[in-house]
């Protein structure tokens, strides 16, 4: 037994011996090794050039402005003579410079273990540097690389489309690599959105150095990956036009504005008032900041996707559609509208907009000249869980998919939902004023846009901002809906709406180039007390308590090809005030040859059967020109604006 015990310790004593022996001999080698090629070899990326964004013919939205970043060599005494020399110079060649700030920015980097030179500047202007360079390039403890900064040429006018890019905060540099070495990324829009497309991938260089960290030869030399352009469906004209048409206004208008084509390309949307993403490029002032929040009209919020709004009358086509889904036939049987109804012994009064009624309303006169108490008694014949699950099928209270970021899908409600939200039973009346648009119903003007794309083709698209990624096709998804024949009816009475007398858009859209078919809304945003006989007249009411003014539509009526919705905040009646920028846009459509059955864009090439990249306007080819349709005055354009931008004359080009 003693033996026994004796041979155990001798055999674990070797097996420690020998495990120790292999982590000293050849497990810790892999370690030493590392660290060994880490001391002989230093690895420092490249950043991507950012890719660019171009409108539907190729004119620049989003571009690089061209320039240079200033770095001070580590390891300097932050109290000594070379670094306050090297700061006291580049402050000599640039006076706008802060001294104390590129010291602070300087002292927070500053490490033992950093060897890599410490940027104090960001971004130098082109111009401004080139009378510069020659002495700063001389001096050792200086540092210039070329460095771009995000510019948007057009400002204002795409900004809730195109969006801007910021410093990227902690989170997002932790996310993602690339972000943490670039500094940059998106924080809105399309720029936010496709992010990742945009941003490119890292290059690299791997070089040898000696022991003082200085690099003697390139082992390896990755290029990176960029100049990832996106073109988008926008018509920056057209969006141009829509903006100007509601800053000049006669009266006070805020508002969105939604043009699609029915396969949902979006070819404008305008959300009125807007910024200057310019501002956030190089991070906002604090007074600028100020000035966006304290603004009313809420400029800084995308009322496209983001704004919720009562969807008023414009639902009752859904409406319409959602009842004889739930209980084929009920659309058979006309309604009679005295002006007002009640539900049971109630003495409450549901009103109809229209004081003396309309008599007797089959469902086309009920979309035609709006009619209230048609919805109200046809819902509760389907009750609101029924409701809100067609709606929902029919894209109202969902999501719609555009690529934009942080989309609201907004409220299409039932009897759960409120439950959850209230803790409160559903009453019936709910379902009544639910039946036109009101209640808790809340709706963003893309979806009123993408569900009258449903209401004119039977398809219910996706909208997508972006046509061309990196030159391949940006596809949409397309999901048919099978109606019964009462779509004809809906689609005939929203065709009276617009050109027959009584139609509510009758007096704006009936001497149009082209055939629209449309429906108007006006959303209340304050209730009416039951003791009001007569209702003050919109003009009359303080301006935040007027309703909105909606009115969505498409053309041409026997062949749609375009969705324009138009919502005017306050505007009060849908065919008064949202009508005239919905004729103003079809006339500009029409007179840009939108509805020329040859029409050819010019991104596409139809003889090879592909797509370009248009950020070949800048350089383009005589080879180029001759196998690709591009338009000449486009490419003038952006090398103008190129040039402007690097010289810091860009105001005079808008």
């Amino acid at each position: 037994m003693r033996y026994k015990f004796i041979i155990l310790v001798f055999i674990m004593f070797w097996a420690v011996m020998i495990t120790r022996l292999y982590h000293v001999s050849v497990k810790s080698n892999f370690y030493y090794e590392g660290l060994a090629k880490e001391n002989m070899e230093r690895k420092h990326f490249v950043k991507p050039v950012r890719g660019e964004i171009f409108d539907r013919n190729g004119k620049l939205l989003a571009m690089n402005r061209i320039g240079f970043s200033l770095s001070i060599a580590p390891h300097l005494k932050l109290k000594g003579e070379a670094l306050e020399k090297a700061v006291s110079t580049l402050v000599e060649a640039f006076p706008d410079l802060n001294k104390t700030v590129m010291l602070k920015v300087y002292k927070k980097d500053s490490s033992a273990y950093n060897h890599t030179y410490i940027k104090v500047v960001d971004f130098v202007q082109y111009s401004g540097m080139m009378g510069e360079y020659p002495s700063l390039s001389l001096e050792k403890n200086i540092k210039i690389e070329a460095e771009t900064k995000r510019y948007y040429p057009y400002g204002r006018y795409a900004a809730h489309i195109v969006g801007y890019i910021g410093r990227a905060n902690k989170k997002e540099t932790a996310k993602d690599e690339i972000v943490d070495v670039v500094g940059k990324v998106g924080k809105t829009g399309l720029e936010r959105y496709y992010n990742k497309e945009l941003q490119g991938e890292l290059g690299y260089v791997i070089d040898k150095v000696t022991a003082t960290n200085k690099a003697v030869s390139v082992i390896e030399n990755v290029k990176p990956k960029d100049d990832k352009s996106i073109v988008v469906n926008i018509d920056i004209d057209l969006q141009k036009m829509i903006h100007d048409r509601f800053h000049d206004a006669t009266e006070k208008t805020t508002g969105v504005a939604v043009v699609m084509r029915t396969n949902g390309e979006i070819l404008s949307a305008v959300s009125y008032p807007a910024y200057d993403p310019n501002l956030f490029v190089g991070g906002i002032s604090t007074k600028d900041w100020k000035a966006l929040q304290a603004d009313l009209n809420h400029p800084f919020t995308n009322k496209i996707i983001h704004g919720t709004y009562p969807p008023g009358s414009g639902i009752k086509m859904a409406m319409a559609m959602a009842f004889e889904k739930e209980k084929p036939g009920i659309l058979d049987s006309a309604e009679h509208c005295s002006g007002y109804m009640t539900i049971g012994k109630s003495s409450h009064r549901f009103r109809c907009w229209k004081h003396s009624g309309h008599g007797k309303v089959p469902v086309r006169k009920a979309i035609m000249q709006s009619c209230d108490v048609f919805f109200y008694k046809k819902s509760l014949q389907v009750g609101i869980d029924a409701m809100s699950k067609h709606l929902k099928s029919f894209g109202l209270g969902v999501k719609t998919g555009i690529d934009l970021p942080r989309e609201y899908s907004g409220v299409m409600p039932n009897k759960a939902w409120k439950r959850k939200r209230f803790n409160k039973p559903w009453y019936l009346g709910e379902t009544v004023i639910a039946a036109i648009g009101q209640g808790y119903d809340l709706s963003t003007p893309l979806q009123i846009a993408r569900y009258t794309a449903l209401m004119a083709t039977g398809n219910l698209v996706t909208p997508k901002v972006a046509q061309l990624l990196d030159g391949k096709r940006n596809e949409n998804e397309i999901k048919p809906h099978k109606f019964d024949k009462y779509i004809h009816e809906i689609r005939k009475g929203m065709h009276d709406v617009c050109n027959v007398p009584g139609g509510t858009a009758y007096r704006v859209l009936h001497d149009m180039p082209i055939v629209v078919a449309g429906k108007t809304g006006t959303s209340q945003v304050t209730s009416i007390p039951q003791s009001t006989k007569k209702r003050l007249k919109e003009s009359e009411l303080a301006y935040f308590h007027r309703s909105h003014a909606w009115i969505t539509t498409y053309a041409p009526y026997k062949d749609p090809k375009f969705v324009v919705t138009v919502l005017v905040e306050h505007g009060g009646h849908g065919g008064s005030t949202s009508a005239p920028i919905v004729k103003d846009i079809y006339n500009w459509l029409h007179d840009k040859g939108y509805f020329d059955e040859n029409r050819t864009d010019v991104l596409v090439n139809k003889d090879v059967g592909s797509y370009y990249d248009p950020i070949l306007n800048a350089g383009v080819t005589k080879k180029t020109e001759k196998t690709i349709k591009i338009d000449k005055e486009v490419i003038r354009r952006n090398k103008a604006i190129r040039k402007k931008v690097n010289a810091g004359t860009v105001e005079d080009l808008f």
